[in-house]
């Protein structure tokens, strides 16, 4: 019966020579592995406003654009040093195997722990913002959100269970649909923006009060907010293995469009949300009140509420992705139990996605 039913959820075992055909393809691969990074920018600016709105409305029309920029250039920065990394390192591993390599054994040690909390919180942080964007569409499900994210959790575990091809084909779905509703989204706000001459007056956003001082601390506290934009960046460099020959340089090109897109979103985005005096609210997040603004409650705003929701929870997948990866490498260096280094039926490291679950 047991079997049966691993069999329903799982597929059949496969052979190991297959391995090489469970390659992903710079498309496939993109889903995968940036679905965390990507779906990051549908928060980090509602991050940088939450942070920026406790000195009131000076604050957030004064800091929200330069915060937003100096994040970019973090991000080009990062994204320039992991494209060294790839080929440098083409057996993947990431922060872990260069802090490793170059520094030494207990820094590589304190970066791979840390980028497996990282992993750990992802899960959550994931699920939790995507639920949260199907509450603002749908405020009668607030009390049921727990629920439905233990059940999202379970739905990517027993995905990633039935091997990379096929969490890759499935996951990649909600990905581009997610790309396509929010490129057309800023591509109309920024239209708006800059070709319709009608004032903008949010009475909430101007009579927004501040409730404690604008200090240094509490700007640099906006900008490592903000930052969130940046997490799973490192996700291709952790898992380059995972690739179609030649496995470096398809890499470097999906971590490029990868850091493309999350760019233009990002900063799309938080220059939309800026334009239009967007506010924080505990009940609605301020992706689905600028597409509110835009498009009204029709059926563009509940897809862009559909693609975040999805993009969302999708991005757990990138840690289930990289943390099974990540922690076999530990295994085999005699840092994480050996049982981790084993391959499961489907080829992916089942024991440790099962433990991330």
């Amino acid at each position: 019966m047991a079997l049966s039913l691993k069999r329903v959820l799982v597929g059949r075992p496969l052979e190991t020579r297959q391995l090489k055909h469970q390659r992903l393809n710079n498309f496939m691969a993109l889903a995968v592995f940036s679905s965390d990074a990507i779906s990051s920018v549908a928060y980090a600016t509602e991050e940088i406003v939450l942070v920026l709105a406790m000195a009131g409305t000076i604050a957030m029309a004064h800091y929200t654009i330069p915060i937003s920029l100096a994040i970019t250039a973090l991000f080009v920065v990062v994204t320039l040093s992991y494209r060294q990394t790839i080929p440098a390192y083409p057996s993947g591993g990431g922060s872990y195997i260069v802090a490793k390599d170059n520094i030494g054994t207990l820094p590589g040690l304190i970066a791979a722990g840390s980028l497996l909390t990282d992993y750990i919180l992802t899960v959550a942080v994931s699920t939790a913002a995507g639920v949260a964007a199907i509450t603002s569409a749908v405020p009668s499900l607030y009390p049921y959100r727990v629920v439905f994210c233990l059940a999202c959790v379970a739905f990517i575990t027993i995905m990633n269970l039935r091997g990379v091809r096929e969490s890759g084909a499935v996951f990649s779905v909600p990905t581009y649909f997610f790309l396509t509703v929010m490129f057309v989204t800023i591509i109309v706000g920024i239209y708006k923006s800059l070709y319709t001459h009608q004032a903008v007056h949010n009475p909430e956003y101007l009579s927004m009060k501040a409730i404690q001082p604008l200090t240094f601390f509490l700007v640099i506290k906006a900008f490592s907010s903000g930052c969130s934009a940046l997490t799973g960046i490192e996700a291709i460099s952790n898992g380059i293995t995972a690739f179609k020959a030649p496995e470096a340089i398809n890499a470097r090109k999906t971590l490029t469009a990868m850091s493309a897109i999350c760019i233009f979103l990002f900063f799309g985005t938080t220059y939309l949300a800026h334009h239009f005096q967007i506010t924080p609210k505990e009940t609605e997040t301020v992706v689905s009140q600028i597409t509110r603004g835009l498009f009204g409650r029709n059926i563009m705003y509940y897809f862009v509420q559909a693609g975040t929701a999805l993009i969302l929870i999708m991005g757990a997948n990138t840690s289930f992705s990289d943390f099974p990866r990540l922690s076999s490498i530990l295994s085999r260096a005699g840092f994480m139990p050996r049982q981790m280094a084993n391959l499961g039926d489907r080829l992916v490291f089942a024991n440790g996605i099962i433990l991330l679950g």
